[in-house]
Parts: C-alpha cells; structure tokens; sequence
C-alpha cells in the first residue's frame, strides 16, 4: 500500500505539473485576450454604468450630439447628472426612468458588444453610439471594482 500510496502522489504531481503547465499556457492567453479586449482596463470584474439606448440611430445620435455641444467637444466629461437627464429623456430602456442607471454588473452578464465597450470604457467618459443586438447605446461609466 505504502508504494501504491507513493505512486498515486508522485503520479498526481506529475499530472498536477502537466496540468499546471497547461493552465499556465492557456491562463497567459486568456490574459493576452483580456488586455487586447480592454487595453489594461479589463482587469476588474464589476463596472457601475448608465446608458442611453435607442432603436433608432438617428434618435441615438440626436442624444449623442447634445452630449457633444455640452460636454465632449471641448474635452469635458458628461456629469452623471446631465447624463441621467439625457437617458430619461431619450432611452427606451425602462433603467431610463432612473437616469439610465444600470448599477453594478459583472463580467459575462451583459451581451457582446454592450459588455466590450462597458468595460473598456474609462471611468467617467462616455462611449460613442454602438450598435447592440438590443439597439444602440451610448455608456457613462462610472465605476469599476474586483
């Protein structure tokens, strides 16, 4: 027993190094992924957004152009208040009613391109229009955490 026990230990090590370095190989590509993705910014797991969304591109980009006059083209950022005014204004989304405010959300909950964008978004910019399985949206983030 003593050399059956000493054989599934050494044999379990041996697995656990090939393992490991198989991990450790696929955990730098997953890592490589990431930072491609986000450009550093994709290290936290949780992101605090609004958004404006719009079935509509031209309803999007009317929204989108009032942020432009008021803020964004003279290098300012959006204040989350004015954001909130232009999201029950504009989104057609029922989180338009509180300002377009999403709260926290993690990683993997939201589809495709909105969760792209949500986390390559700097804290307290604001992303250009993008298109979505949903419609089209714009996001102020405003917070990132782990």
């Amino acid at each position: 027993m003593g050399k059956d026990s000493k054989a599934k230990e050494s044999g379990g090590k041996g697995k656990g190094k090939q393992a490991a370095g198989g991990s450790d190989d696929g955990a730098s590509k997953g890592k490589g992924k990431g930072g491609k993705a986000s450009d550093g910014l994709g290290t936290c797991t949780y992101v605090k957004a609004r958004h404006i969304l719009c079935e509509k591109q031209g309803k999007i980009n009317e929204a989108y152009k009032k942020l432009q006059d008021g803020w964004l083209s003279n290098g300012d950022k959006v204040p989350p208040a004015e954001f909130a005014k232009l999201a029950a204004e504009y989104s057609e989304c029922p989180s338009g009613k509180k300002g377009g405010d999403l709260g926290w959300f993690p990683r993997g909950k939201m589809a495709g391109p909105f969760q792209d964008v949500a986390f390559s978004t700097p804290v307290g910019a604001t992303s250009a229009p993008f298109k979505s399985t949903h419609g089209y949206h714009i996001i102020l983030s405003e917070g990132r955490k782990n």
